[in-house]
């Protein structure tokens, strides 16, 4: 395909004669992730996430999620009605889902489900309706799990910490309260 159709791939082959849309979205226990407009989107390790697309007023069921460091290989490619697991990335095999699979009001947006560091990067949704096309682009950065309450300190640490200083008082404290127990007999 390169060769006889330069800056062509067979990402663009699969795109021109079907119409490529988005997935749907997720939620998890720490950090929840909701995401409707934003272009960012910042998750911990181990969470679902949705990448939001809608396209008003779409109507045609062909669409695509990739990620532009997979080559040609796709997050997911939906075609006439259904799910196409050619040239799916290994990665996101049985990982990945539409929001809404009626696909309402032109909702294509994707869920990921556990989400890892590999994860990272920056989405994009193709849908194609006649001439028009409607593309999102999302960009995803998963963080280890401590990142995300604070990015350089984890909860647990600062828990410790003031712990451990609470019994430090106590202890000196009871020594001084002892010791002047003592000096009065």
């Amino acid at each position: 395909l390169r060769g006889k159709s330069p800056g062509l791939s067979l990402k663009h082959i699969i795109l021109l004669p079907k119409l490529n849309s988005c997935l749907k979205p997720l939620t998890s226990l720490l950090c929840i992730v909701s995401l409707s407009d934003q272009k960012n989107i910042t998750a911990e390790s181990g969470q679902d996430v949705i990448l939001t697309c809608r396209a008003p007023n779409y109507t045609n069921q062909n669409f695509n999620w990739s990620r532009a460091d997979l080559g040609d290989e796709y997050v997911l490619l939906y075609r006439d009605e259904v799910f196409v697991p050619d040239n799916q990335h290994p990665s996101f095999k049985n990982r990945v889902d539409l929001q809404d699979r009626q696909m309402k009001d032109g909702d294509v947006s994707l869920i990921l489900k556990n989400v890892t560091i590999n994860d990272t990067g920056t989405y994009e949704c193709v849908l194609m309706n006649g001439i028009n096309q409607h593309i999102c682009n999302i960009t995803l950065s998963v963080l280890t799990p401590h990142t995300c309450f604070s990015p350089a300190v984890s909860v647990g640490l600062i828990v410790g910490v003031v712990v451990a200083a609470a019994l430090v008082v106590a202890a000196v404290a009871g020594f001084v309260i002892y010791r002047n127990h003592k000096k009065a007999k």
